[in-house]
């Protein structure tokens, strides 16, 4: 059956850690916010292997043709796959002055739920990417997990460095899960966090501070401590492992809070 596509302007709010690929060396899982205010992901990109002229940050609009369906077997109702040569960015990312403003105006009007409300619109309406305001953030949960790729993973990668074509892809020797509440809360939620970011925090810890348990220390005051600080308006950008309804946080927003004497021209 014929993809339809249609050219889209996309805010890109999204990027999680890297993951290997047979066919694509790595894929980056990509989601954002488009013009019309409707959630997309943008799956696969092969971010790090993308043109220098073609990368894009967080929180900046680009623009680029995507399929109206998910890749593969994706059916959820947000996933697009992108025809990557057609991307093109607008400009520079947002910046933060002014208590986030600019980043504000898009993500403070979008839909914000709990997470047993997301879970019930992924199984009713496929939904698999929302905005979570935790009323509580209680813990970040740090553990160890295997430091070694699976050997299916070695063995791509030793095929790949015969070409020349790998770039190093580490694996997190943690993962990092938050711990927190929302309204509508019979006991905490688990969440595990996948963004980028945390994963680049953790590697240049690493190489700083030379030890794996100081570089996740550095992550739990950057993404505990500071991020989901008492003067943080925090929210969890979440999207589901496909193909199940398990939910993750794959990015943060956490501008500061507004002052009541100056409320929010853009209610929640």
């Amino acid at each position: 059956m014929m993809r339809k596509y249609e050219r889209s302007k996309v805010f890109i709010t999204v990027m999680t850690y890297p993951h290997p690929s047979e066919h694509y060396q790595e894929l980056v899982c990509v989601a954002g916010i488009t013009e019309s205010r409707e959630w997309v992901r943008i799956y696969p990109v092969d971010y790090r292997y993308m043109h220098h002229h073609q990368k894009f940050k967080k929180y900046q609009w680009v623009e680029l043709v995507l399929s109206m369906q998910g890749y593969k077997t994706d059916t959820r109702k947000e996933s697009r796959r992108p025809k990557l040569n057609t991307l093109k960015k607008l400009g520079e990312p947002l910046s933060t002055k002014d208590s986030w403003y600019e980043r504000r105006k898009i993500i403070d009007p979008m839909p914000h739920h709990t997470l047993n409300e997301l879970e019930k619109l992924y199984e009713t309406d496929r939904i698999s990417l929302g905005i979570v305001k935790p009323k509580r953030v209680l813990d970040l949960k740090i553990s160890s997990v295997d430091q070694g790729w699976k050997p299916r993973w070695k063995t791509l990668f030793s095929q790949m460095r015969l070409f020349g074509k790998q770039k190093p892809l580490h694996k997190l020797p943690y993962k990092f899960q938050y711990v927190f509440e929302c309204d509508d809360s019979q006991k905490p939620h688990q969440a595990m966090i996948e963004d980028w970011e945390l994963g680049v925090l953790f590697l240049k810890e690493r190489e700083r501070l030379g030890s794996c348990e100081a570089a996740a220390e550095s992550v739990r005051r950057k993404y505990f401590d500071e991020m989901c600080r008492s003067d943080k308006d925090t929210r969890f950008f979440m999207g589901t492992r496909f193909p199940y309804n398990t939910w993750l946080v794959i990015g943060v927003f956490w501008p500061p809070k507004v002052k009541p004497e100056f409320p929010t021209l853009f209610p929640l």
